[in-house]
């Protein structure tokens, strides 16, 4: 088959090249896929799209004129998949649901304690000859009350780290998956947590679930950390939870505009989006920029398991992966 790769970074380039097997023909294009750049995959048989590109009913249909009939994500997430769309128009959607949980648990953990310890102001000191100890007071992970808002493998993931940690851990799911952890209310987990982390999908029920109501609920000066989707979190109520300091730290690897600003180099550019930049004006936060997957482990599932979808896809197979 020929594929085309939309978003397609140098780094996993390797790693689908690698996979490889069944010696597709693989286009890769560094350009996100728009209306505009979906022309690019004239004469492919599938298209392989990430977390930013645009899966609109218009971006789908003129897929469709391709004759395209397979979109598969090299990633977890599909909220930017029109799914109504897609099967009406009889396109499948394929995903990979887990990579590397381990990956995004522990990028969770780093930010916490990079938060905690303020390991990264202490990192810019000392390249500076600069040894002052005041302003990096920290405090510890043990025996802190840790919200774990879904525990899907990514949660359950985190959450088995956490109790290595020694932390009381109070889950909140509407489909719990383990009887080991203590289930509460969402009123009850924003209420009694120190550290908030965010593992749910993106749909119209969780979309801005931390906004001004919910951090009214929230100790002061707590945590959060979000590794999911950008949207989960109301930017405007968060700037406004850290001002009046509810909001004591703040860990973001996503972020609800990304798609204009991720895995690009911006650093020769003027950014335009005004409430990142505040973001960033903050001493207390920390952003990353969507690297939670990155790991080697991850990259070789992500190859392997999209490889697997075009199989099942090109043998005419039930799909195993597949969201439409």
């Amino acid at each position: 088959m020929k594929i085309a790769f939309f978003s397609a970074q140098k780094y996993e380039q390797s790693f689908f090249i690698a996979h490889n097997s069944a010696e597709h023909q693989l286009l890769f294009f560094s350009e996100r896929l728009t209306e505009l750049s979906a022309k690019l995959a004239q004469g492919c048989d599938a298209v392989c799209a990430f977390v930013n590109d645009d899966l609109s009913e218009s971006v789908l249909q003129s897929l469709l004129k391709l004759n395209i009939k397979l979109v598969t994500l090299r990633c977890a997430g599909f909220n930017n998949v029109d799914l109504i769309a897609a099967k009406n128009l009889g396109i499948n959607i394929t995903r990979v649901p887990a990579y590397s949980p381990e990956a995004v648990a522990e990028h969770c953990i780093a930010l916490m304690l990079t938060l905690s310890r303020k390991t990264h102001k202490a990192y810019n000191r000392v390249k500076e000859g600069n040894f002052d100890l005041n302003g990096l007071l920290g405090f510890n992970l043990h025996k802190k009350t840790v919200g774990v808002i879904g525990t899907g493998k990514i949660g359950l993931a985190l959450c088995n780290i956490l109790t290595g940690f020694g932390c009381r851990i109070l889950a909140h799911d509407p489909k719990p998956s383990s009887d080991r952890l203590n289930y509460v209310s969402l009123e009850a987990l924003l209420a009694e947590s120190d550290i908030i982390s965010l593992h749910c999908p993106l749909l119209p029920a969780t979309h801005h679930m931390i906004n001004d109501d919910a951090y009214q609920q929230m100790k002061p000066g707590v945590m959060l950390i979000n590794t999911s989707r950008g949207a989960l979190v109301d930017t405007k109520a968060t700037i406004k939870a850290l001002k009046n300091k509810t909001l004591g730290y703040l860990g973001l690897d996503v972020y609800e505009q990304e798609s204009e600003l991720f895995f690009k180099d911006m650093s020769n550019e003027i950014i335009q989006d005004d409430e990142f930049q505040r973001l960033l004006s903050f001493s207390n936060v920390l952003i990353t920029g969507h690297q939670g997957f990155f790991t080697q482990e991850a990259l070789d599932e992500i190859a392997t398991v999209t490889f697997f979808n075009i199989k099942q896809f090109a043998e005419q197979r039930v799909l195993t992966n597949t969201v439409v």
